[in-house]
């Protein structure tokens, strides 16, 4: 047997010394543990060895020994939507290429690649010239920090200060836009704490500085030291178990959950069955969890019906409300700027999540493009904590008294996100009900300014905020989540109606009663007609499938019940605001759009609003009787108080999608309630 050599002195993506070099790669992945490649859906995430794949794609397109290569944002290039849906309808088929959408900065200019990891090869590689950057990643957040940290003037300003530069610690943030006409540079804003005593380095900032670092170059292009503040004190700060001094509250006894036959929900690969509920989990760098595919199983007519494609954030805006010079740039974009999914934290069982708890990993790709393990992104969970899911007691008729109650048990998908001083929960609870509720969780700590004052009757003028303790104002700021909630209801032909409530006046004299109100329903026909401030309209809200009715000849449907409500108060023209202007409207429909993605913007930090969910809907499209995407955006404007200090209690907000004439009856009519635990050789009291 004669082997043939070939000549690998010049190689294309497809020559066969590539492809035999990536087949060894692969190989070689294959059999290390956490590496596998192997995936059962198409609208997994990647894998590790998907990752390194496409790793090794783009650097051999682009060798690191003659170009700069940094990964920003890599993820999966998801199949058409009529592909995966096909791909459901018969499983049996072979499922579409899996294909990566890459963010890089190659030679400092933004390309965005898509990567055919089937074909082992790029077929998509387009440069990005518009205003805006991709996601800001740890590594050159990291450098622009430690740059900071052994510049001449800034360690004279700590020592002028009186402060020890081993007890400083700092972190960079996005520096937004502010109207400026000549191209945008990658920079960002150095802020600096103390600890010294605390591990809460947000409740002792140190202000007064203004460190400017551009990421391209590595240098720091301003310095400025204005004034000086006294550093908040460290006494009372620190949150951690081990460091509080009596006295304490009350102590609580044991309290645990139990479920000795083991969960009801069953896990294969990203999909997740539970009760009457079959949905998809996967996780994103910027949106964190995504949920796909849900879908409710109806008694009646044995069969699962869709109710959401996709559900995930969009884009979180957090703007501060003070105008000082080290201040008045931080309104960030939390998931387009740092990436929602790239601050999660990994789940601490029996604190983060109940004993019966399910942990799921997760992966990224690093400035390097190879994957990093991220450990209990996810937990999933059946929730009874003695909620009531219906009941009823009937004692009118006569000797009898009928009680019926069934306990609310229900799945969540649970991951926190991390977003420097702030701690998002976000849960995903499916009910037996057939509704879905939406939770996000607000903790943490809050980002504080360092002040003279250390009464409120020293205040003068504008403080921006509210006196938490001494030298310590928490400033005034907002949190708006907008949600991508791509409802197919019984399919993807959908419409969305507005269901007012109106008092009308009763004419007939001979009745007593003088007025009642009346459902007036309006169908939207184009994305104007759907764009809602709720703060100033009562209505209720659904997505129907206009092609389905039931019996009775309603049309089927889910309805958005909101929560709080939140309304832009920064005004339209406000530079940050426009960057925002999707947080204009509570409410959005447009039509789907495979690339209508980030509320925000593809690239969103120091972008200037040009692209964003504001700007798309603007042209305007039909969206009745059409697949559409429902936008919505939930949050709070936010006071601090001394009760936020020094870390503060969970504060939360969400939204509900309910079935409304979607069944024939209430889903949960036939539920039979969980068997409870018996206990051995226990008395249920004493």
């Amino acid at each position: 047997m004669v082997e043939t050599f070939h000549d690998c002195t010049v190689m294309t993506p497809m020559s066969p010394c590539f492809k035999t070099l990536l087949f060894l790669l692969l190989f070689i992945l294959s059999i290390i543990p956490g590496h596998q490649s192997q995936y059962s859906h198409p609208l997994d995430p990647l894998t590790p060895a998907e990752i390194t794949l496409l790793q090794a794609i783009v650097h051999y397109s682009y060798p690191t020994s003659f170009h700069i290569v940094n990964f920003h944002y890599v993820g999966l290039e998801e199949p058409h939507k009529s592909s995966v849906l096909s791909w459901l309808r018969n499983p049996l088929k072979e499922i579409p290429h899996r294909q990566a959408f890459v963010i890089a900065r190659i030679d400092h200019v933004t390309r965005e690649i898509i990567v055919d990891l089937s074909l082992y090869q790029i077929i998509s590689d387009q440069v990005y010239d518009g205003y805006g950057y991709p996601l800001l990643v740890f590594e050159e957040l990291k450098a622009a920090v430690n740059l900071t940290r052994t510049y001449g003037p800034f360690l004279e300003s700590i020592k002028k200060r009186g402060l020890e530069i081993e007890e400083v610690a700092c972190g960079s943030y996005a520096a937004g836009w502010f109207g400026e006409k000549e191209a945008s540079k990658r920079i960002v804003r150095v802020l600096c704490y103390y600890l010294n005593g605390t591990v809460n380095l947000y409740m002792r900032p140190i202000e007064g500085i203004s460190v400017t670092v551009d990421l391209e170059k590595s240098i720091i292009t301003h310095f400025r030291d204005r004034l000086m503040v006294p550093v908040p004190k460290a006494e009372g700060t620190d949150y951690r178990e081990s460091m509080q001094m009596p006295p304490f509250g009350p102590p609580m006894k044991q309290i645990t959950v139990v479920q000795p036959q083991g969960p009801n929900f069953e896990i294969y690969g990203h999909r997740v069955r539970w009760a009457n509920w079959d949905f998809h989990l996967s996780f994103d760098a910027r949106a964190g969890p995504v949920i796909s595919l849900a879908a409710i199983f109806d008694v009646e007519k044995q069969q699962y019906r869709e109710v959401l494609y996709k559900g995930f954030v969009s884009e979180l805006f957090v703007p501060y409300m003070d105008l000082t010079e080290e201040w008045y740039y931080r309104t960030f974009f939390d998931a387009g700027e740092y990436g929602f999914g790239l601050s999660a934290t990994p789940l601490q069982p029996l604190r983060d999540c109940p004993p019966n708890a399910y942990f799921i990993d997760a992966y990224f790709a690093a400035q390097n493009g190879l994957p990093v393990q991220m450990p209990n992104v996810f937990c999933i969970f059946e929730r009874y904590s003695g909620d009531i899911m219906w009941r009823h007691t009937e004692t009118i008729i006569q000797d009898q008294e009928v009680r019926e109650v069934r306990p609310d048990v229900s799945l969540v998908v649970r991951m926190i996100a991390t977003v420097g001083n702030y701690d998002y929960i976000n849960d995903w609870e499916f009910k037996q009900t057939g509704s879905i509720k939406v939770t996000v969780g607000l903790t943490g700590l809050l980002l504080v300014r360092g002040s003279i004052y250390t009464h409120t009757d020293q205040i003068e003028g504008e403080a921006y905020g509210t006196l938490l303790s001494e030298n310590t104002l928490g400033t005034h700021h907002d949190h708006y989540l907008t949600y991508h909630l791509d409802l197919d209801v019984d399919g993807y032909a959908n419409s969305f109606v507005k269901s007012r409530m109106q008092m009308t006046q009763a004419n007939d004299d001979k009745l007593p009663r003088k007025s009642y109100w009346r459902v007036v329903s309006e169908t939207a026909k184009t994305e104007s007609d759907a764009r809602i401030k709720l703060s100033l309209e009562q209505a209720d809200l659904l997505v129907v499938n206009p092609n389905k009715k039931t019996h009775v000849g309603n049309s089927i449907g889910y309805r958005l019940i909101p929560g709080s409500i939140i309304s832009p108060l920064l005004s339209n023209d406000d530079y940050e605001q426009i960057r925002a202007a999707f947080t204009n409207y509570n409410v959005w429909v447009t039509p789907y759009n495979k690339s209508e993605k980030w509320a925000g913007g593809l690239f969103t930090d120091r972008s200037r609003g040009d692209d964003t969910l504001a700007r798309w809907s603007h042209r305007n499209r039909t969206i009745e009787n059409e697949d559409i995407v429902l936008w919505y955006t939930v949050g709070i404007h936010h006071i601090p108080s001394q009760e936020d200090f020094p870390v503060m209690p969970t504060l939360s907000c969400g939204f509900e999608l309910r079935p409304t004439n979607f069944f024939e009856r209430n889903p949960a009519l036939k539920v039979k309630p969980a068997s409870p635990t018996q206990w051995l050789n226990c008395s249920a009291y004493g």
